[in-house]
């Protein structure tokens, strides 16, 4: 199944030592693969040991109606994972939003390299009709975890049934990383463990500015994109048939609004 990627853009993240402010993912960086970055991201002196390297893995967006899902893996030397407990690192929905970009701008500091996926709504609702979401997390994460190659990998777990996860993850892991990667998959990683409220805060982050970008282009605040939101409501019920790529069309929500109009046009035919 073909997955529409997108890039974090070098202004926003890879080029961490340099930047102040991150502006907002550049339109023409869409739809591609991440960019890889080596150690040089590290700001640790050079050891004669080989450090310990630990990955974590969360996304942001798994719920909403329209706009991408976020996937972040960030990898940490596991020396300087106690920086992220200094820079007060906790799972993104504890923090306020300029908490959140304070520290994503923070963590170039102790970042030794990551990968971001942007999963747009086709991708996912045509992972819907193959199989389901968690499988598509899975996928994703285990690809980029594969990449980054580390000692260990902390998972935050999606699905119900955690063994089948970590098993469904671990065979999708090639050699010879599968037989040494040490995988931990639970649910609320993004609260006990550093590296994972640290990838939780770079997804949310992404997500926030892929979701103010497409505001802007659009013309409409739509709100979160979150069924709860009022705006997202009002949103969906008038433009759901004028932005289509912009929507996740198997969600239920879509499904009653598009059924609704269905519904309406053949009361209407009825009643001529």
């Amino acid at each position: 199944m073909a997955i529409r990627k997108a890039i974090i853009p070098e202004t926003v993240f890879s080029r961490l030592k340099n930047i102040k402010s991150a502006p907002v993912l550049s339109e023409d960086k869409a739809s591609t693969r991440t960019k890889k970055e080596g150690s040089s991201l590290s700001s640790s002196p050079v050891s004669s040991q080989r450090s310990q390297i630990i990955v974590g893995v969360d996304e942001a967006g798994r719920g909403p109606v329209l706009g991408p899902m976020v996937m972040a893996a960030l990898a940490f030397k596991e020396e300087e994972i106690q920086k992220l407990a200094w820079l007060g690192v906790k799972d993104s929905k504890q923090l306020s939003s300029e908490v959140r970009e304070d520290l994503f701008e923070r963590l170039r500091e102790v970042v030794h390299d990551f990968r971001v996926e942007v999963i747009e709504p086709d991708a996912i609702d045509l992972s819907l009709s193959e199989s389901n979401l968690n499988w598509l997390e899975a996928d994703t994460s285990s690809r980029m975890v594969s990449e980054l190659a580390p000692d260990k990998a902390i998972i935050d777990c999606p699905s119900v049934n955690i063994e089948s996860y970590k098993k469904y993850f671990h065979d999708k892991i090639p050699p010879p990383l599968h037989d040494s990667i040490v995988l931990v998959v639970e649910h609320k990683a993004d609260v006990n463990h550093l590296v994972v409220s640290a990838a939780s805060i770079v997804a949310k982050v992404m997500r926030d500015r892929w979701i103010d970008r497409l505001k802007r282009e659009i013309g409409i605040d739509f709100g979160s994109g979150y069924t709860s939101d009022p705006k997202t409501q009002r949103f969906l019920a008038a433009h759901h048939d004028k932005f289509p790529g912009l929507f996740r069309t198997r969600w239920q929500s879509y499904k009653r609004i598009e059924e609704a109009k269905r519904q309406k046009s053949l009361g209407d035919f009825e009643g001529k």
